[in-house]
This record gives C-alpha cells, structure tokens and sequence, in this order.
C-alpha cells in the first residue's frame, strides 16, 4: 500500500505540532514565510546578480533580491550582503576559497570543542582538504582557551580565523578575537548562525565591528528559510574594497549556479520580521527559557558542558554511563526532540557520543516560558534516570546489544508512553506559530 506525498506532509505537520522541539537549529518559520517559499518564485532560473542575470525574465526575482539584501543591509548595519548561499555550509566554502588560495592556513574550533564541521575538520570538509586547517580548543571550564589560542594563530600564522559555534554554549567576545586576528594578519570570519537571531535583538554580542566577514544561517534563531548570506563588514572593505566582488564571486559561479528565488523571498520576509520589536522580545525570551531549563536541569543534579548557558543552547554531560546516543533516542519516543552530541574530551567515538544538545528558539517560537522549561527539565530528568540501565560499554560486540536493547525498550516503555501524552496535551496549549 502506497503512502502519498501529501499524506506525509500530514504525517510530519503532526509530529511538529505535537512533539517539543529542542534541537537548536531548529525553528518554526512563519506561515508568511513558508508561503514565500511555497510561491512561483521556485520556477525561475536566475544564474548572476541583480540586473546581471544570464536569463530573461528575471525583473522581479531582481527586486526581490534586492529587497532581501537591502534588510539585511539595515538589520545587520553591513554595506554589503550576499543572500544566494543554499546554506551555511557552502556559503562558509566560499568564504574560505575567496580569502585563500589551496594550502592556505586556517584556524577553527575543534567539531569536539563545539566547533562546526566546515570551520576546518579535517580530512572529510571541503576546508579541510583543500586548505591547511588547524584547529583551537578548550580550557578546563569549557570555554574557548583564549591563550591556546593566540599561541597556535602566532606559530602557525593563519590566513584566516573562523570564530563559531554548533555547540558552544557560551557567548563569543568577537572583540579579543580580532585582536589575535590584528596580530597575525589573518582575516577575521564571524560564523552566527547559531546566534543571529540574538544578535539583532541585543541578545548576544555584535561582530560586526570586529570581523571582516560574517556568515549566518537565515533559520535558527533567525527564524526564516533554510538558507544562508554572507556580510561584508565596513572593516572588511577598508583592508580590501573589493572584498564584496570577491565574495560574490566565489558564491557564483565559484560554487552554485542559480539562486533559489523561492528561499530568497522568504528570507526577505523573515528579515522584514526580525526588524519589528516583538523579535527583540523573542530574542531575550529565548535567553530567558534557556537559563531557567538549564538551572532546572541542574537543581534536579544533571550535568550540563561548562556548567550552564549563556545563549539558546546547553549540552547535557552523560559521559558518566556514555548515554548520549540512547537518552537522545528515549527522548524523541516521549516527544522530547533533541540530538546526541560530543562533549569536550569526548571519551567515546562521535557516532556514540556522552552528550545531548538542547535548546530553545522552537519552544520559544511557540510561546513556552519560564514554567515549561521546568516542566521540560523534569520530563528530561525522569528519562535520563530511566535510560542509565543501559550504560555503553567499551566492548562494540556488547555496545551494539546494549543500544539495541535501548532502542527495544524505548519503543514500549510505559513511562515514556505516559510522557509522550503528557507532552502531547502541553503542546495543544501552544500553537506553532504563536
């Protein structure tokens, strides 16, 4: 028996409205939005740039362009923006090949560190096969070692210094980074997807006067499409005026062809939102809901990586019993999404990792406060004390047998059944786009 397309549309519109959404990139987009992306803008081909396009019929995908740079222009205070990247992922790729050339150095923070993936992991990434990565840590409080740091840029002399986050808990002083930057010549690239949404409503430290490129994701925090854009700052253009072009470049063709009209759209919408002063409200609420889970989390004697929060997310520390990987799934059977992740000195393999990022832009999104996240925290508390039955061990013949055991009782466990509608009733209270 055949399922429809439409019928799984139906099937996940159900899973969103009535599971907690807790991964940190992720959102709820506006209703306006995803008709923007849903719209006649996704039949058009539209290789180049406003009024340079290698395709007729292009004069209204240009305004449309043109609008969605020109907001971001005025909600970040940059004098140049790039929204074509399909995501943050290329559009991290054509920074790094418009400032480098192949072998170039580079430093990011490790993936393990809560670094992301294309700020210069090795082997596997684009930047690390293609360039010279090397790659920043931590100190013994899980923040970024600032000294470590310095000595690595000042031995190895960078190109570039990619500053961002996937899974760093804590806010970024874009102002020292730049000082180590200044010292070794190297250019310095904001990575804020994460924290986009903060940055506009005041909530997190602005790059923009420190960096010479900023990349964010247009979701996350910032509640619109999937997408991404690159901001070519003032500082940028003073120590190259044609850092705009170059990026430009590097995005088309050096990387993509046609823009995807459709995304464009929609982030102009999402940025038209992000400007208004309910989205300062929604950024300081995201803070809040974050610092009251992570304090619940705590008082009910879970470990958190570096001992709290002060952004949108936290990562739960289960490296005692090494049960990431099964108290993520046991999660998502209750209605709890969340995803397993490294935790600093991940002392098992990244497939099976000791940790689980949380945090709290969707809950936020769907008007959940201070009380849900305690109501959250102790629904997390209850099955984190349930899943340490199944501690991982090192043997992988007897790890495999114990996360299938995991997975078996997870799927049938009454507790988490009793969970599952508790979570159910708690989000009938609180619509998606509330």
């Amino acid at each position: 028996m055949s399922t429809s397309v439409q019928d799984l549309i139906t099937q996940e519109q159900e899973r969103q409205e009535s599971t907690i959404q807790l991964i940190p990139s992720e959102n709820y987009t506006t209703p306006e939005v995803m008709a923007a992306v849903g719209s006649v803008f996704m039949n058009k081909y539209s290789e180049g740039y406003p009024h340079k396009r290698y395709y007729e019929g292009n004069e209204i995908v240009d305004q449309i362009e043109l609008l969605a740079q020109e907001r971001a222009k005025e909600l970040f205070h940059v004098p140049h923006v790039n929204v074509q990247p399909y995501s943050g992922s290329p559009a991290n790729a054509a920074i790094e090949m418009a400032l480098m050339e192949p072998g170039d150095t580079f430093m990011g923070l490790q993936l393990a560190s809560g670094g992301h993936l294309t700020h210069g992991h090795p082997k596997v990434t684009f930047g690390g096969k293609f360039f010279h990565s090397e790659q920043f840590g931590l100190n013994d409080e899980a923040r970024i070692d600032i000294e470590g740091l310095r000595k690595l840029a000042k031995k190895v002399q960078p190109k570039v210094i990619i500053i961002g986050n996937t899974a760093y808990p804590f806010e970024l002083n874009f102002e020292i980074f730049a000082e180590i930057a200044e010292e070794v010549g190297a250019w310095l690239v904001a990575d804020i997807s994460h924290v986009a949404g903060l940055v506009v409503s005041g909530e997190h430290p602005d790059p923009v006067p420190y960096a010479h490129v900023v990349m964010t994701t247009t979701h996350k925090t910032l509640r619109g499409p999937r997408g991404a854009m690159i901001l070519v700052t003032e500082k940028g253009l003073d120590r190259d005026p044609k850092l705009g072009d170059k990026i430009d470049k590097a995005v088309f063709p050096g990387l993509q062809g046609g823009p995807h009209n459709n995304t464009t759209a929609g982030i102009a919408i999402a940025l038209e939102q992000a400007a208004q002063p309910a989205f300062k409200e929604y950024g300081q609420q995201i803070r809040k809901n974050a610092r009251a889970l992570a304090a619940r989390l705590q008082t009910n004697g879970l470990k958190l990586v570096g001992d709290g929060t002060e952004t949108h997310l936290m990562i739960i520390d289960v490296r005692e019993w090494g049960g990431g990987t099964q108290l993520a799934y046991a999660m998502a059977q209750a209605g709890l999404v969340a995803n397993k992740n490294t935790v600093p000195d991940e002392p098992n393999s990244p497939f099976y990792p000791s940790g689980v990022r949380i945090g709290t832009p969707s809950v936020t999104t769907r008007g959940m406060k201070e009380a849900e996240m305690e109501q959250i925290a102790d629904w997390i508390t209850e099955i984190e004390k349930l899943t340490r039955q199944f501690d991982l061990p090192k043997d992988k013949t007897q790890r495999k047998m114990i996360l299938q055991a995991a997975r078996e009782w997870a799927e049938q466990a009454p507790e988490l059944k009793r969970i599952r509608e508790e979570v159910r009733e708690l989000c009938a209270q609180f619509p998606m786009y509330e």
